[in-house]
């Protein structure tokens, strides 16, 4: 299990169970345990406004460097 925090801020975004080796490119949302997002249209952000992802349906898909785990 890993804690996703905003690159700019370090707040925390989610609590996602990770499997696997590599970069986190999406998030499946059947493995996001704790989610501290804003939820804007599709777009998800940090409490701060800073975009960590775009809504996808079964993911979100991160954008890169605007996140840290």
């Amino acid at each position: 299990m890993i804690t996703i925090k905003c690159a700019k801020c370090k707040r925390r975004v989610f609590r996602y169970v990770k499997i696997g080796k590599g970069r986190v490119l999406h998030c499946w949302k059947d493995r996001i345990v704790k989610d501290y997002s804003v939820h804007d249209g599709n777009e998800v952000k940090c409490q701060c406004g800073n975009l960590i992802g775009i809504d996808e349906g079964k993911w979100v898909k991160m954008k890169q460097r605007s996140f840290i785990y």
